[in-house]
């Protein structure tokens, strides 16, 4: 490609010339608004870029210091300029009518230590806190570790030794798209699985009908269902609640001897060492796959249902305390993102 003279590349477009690549040249200090998609996350560029179409740069003029727009537009909601049915868009019109307080320079400057030295504090908290729950989630790992080392003298067989039937969900001709109804019967793949629990799709459903079709994969109570592809180790107990429900494409259904405690194994097939154990014999290059036969052989330890219901009673005291915690620790977060809108709802509003 030819610069032009004055050093200015072209841009093509189907009709020929567009325009020169320093027409979209925006200078650091420029706010940047998505124009389509994600129009409410303002973004504050510290150094020189060409803009896209898809974004507006909103420039600070003399009278204007650029973190203080840039401030601005983060306190402000941009959805409300949304006219759109489908994509969430904003034209560039509706900007250009925003109203904004503009202080005096000096005042600006005044505002934006206040919001500055707030945010700081802000954010020290957010820190520990998001740092709070990783701790939470190295002592989970730790505690679901104690389901294979609480009992070491335990003898540990195959999974397939403990078990009456394993299949994976029906695929092909057996369930097609159309087949889903909503409020129907759950079918249930891995992104149902969550925190060994299964929270079902209502949109992911089938009729009464077609589960009698599949009946071969309906869930029993003490059955355990896990995921078979993208993360290892996902599964969870059914209760009596998911009794009658479908094991879908994405899963694999696993039905226990009667002596055998589905919230125990849950916890063994979710431990750190059942999850390496996955990830180790899983098959697949994009996507990492579990077939029956590999989860036929997990090692699992075996031990009297008494001592299962023993162990499950003890972790789940210490997961229900962590789960607490960790509740809290969300919940915080969630406060701390209000109160910085907050902070920046008073500064614009002559409150700090």
């Amino acid at each position: 490609m030819v610069a032009d003279p004055n050093g200015q590349y072209p841009i093509y477009g189907s009709g020929g010339i567009m325009g020169y690549a320093n027409d979209y040249l925006c200078e650091a200090g420029t706010t940047i608004i998505g124009r389509k998609g994600t129009i409410n996350h303002p973004i504050f560029m510290k150094e020189r870029f060409w803009n896209v179409d898809t974004a507006f740069g909103v420039f600070p003029g003399k009278t204007l210091h650029p973190k203080f727009l840039f401030y601005f537009c983060q306190s402000f909601n941009f959805k409300v300029l949304d006219k759109s049915t489908t994509i969430p868009s904003l034209a560039k019109r509706d900007l250009l009518n925003i109203e904004m307080p503009v202080p005096t320079l000096p005042e600006q400057e005044r505002i934006l230590s206040r919001i500055e030295e707030l945010f700081s504090q802000l954010d020290a908290s957010v820190a520990e806190l998001k740092a709070a729950r990783e701790r939470l989630k190295a002592y989970r790992q730790a505690v679901l570790k104690e389901a294979f080392d609480i009992k070491e003298e335990a003898e540990l067989v195959k999974l397939s030794e403990i078990i009456d039937d394993i299949r994976i969900g029906p695929f092909g001709t057996a369930l097609h798209k159309q087949d889903y109804i909503s409020d129907g019967i759950p079918v249930i793949n891995p992104q149902h699985i969550k925190g060994n629990v299964v929270i079902p799709n209502p949109n992911i459903s089938i009729s009464t009908d077609k589960a009698s079709e599949l009946s071969a994969y309906r869930l029993q109570e003490n059955d355990v269902i896990m995921g078979r592809r993208g993360e290892m180790g996902r599964c969870a107990a059914v209760t009596e609640k998911e009794s009658g429900w479908i094991c879908g494409t994405g899963s694999i259904l696993i039905r226990l001897k009667p002596d055998f405690d589905a919230s125990f194994y849950v916890k063994i097939l979710s431990s750190p060492k059942t999850v390496q154990y996955l990830e180790d014999h899983a098959i697949g290059t994009t996507m990492k796959n579990l077939n029956e036969n590999i989860v036929r052989y997990i090692p699992v330890p075996h031990i009297t249902r008494e001592q299962q219901q023993s162990i499950t009673a003890s972790l789940d005291e210490k997961l229900f305390i962590c789960d607490s915690i960790e509740k809290t620790v969300d919940t915080t977060l969630q406060q701390a993102e209000a109160l910085r809108q907050s902070i920046l709802k008073k500064a614009f509003e002559g409150g700090l």
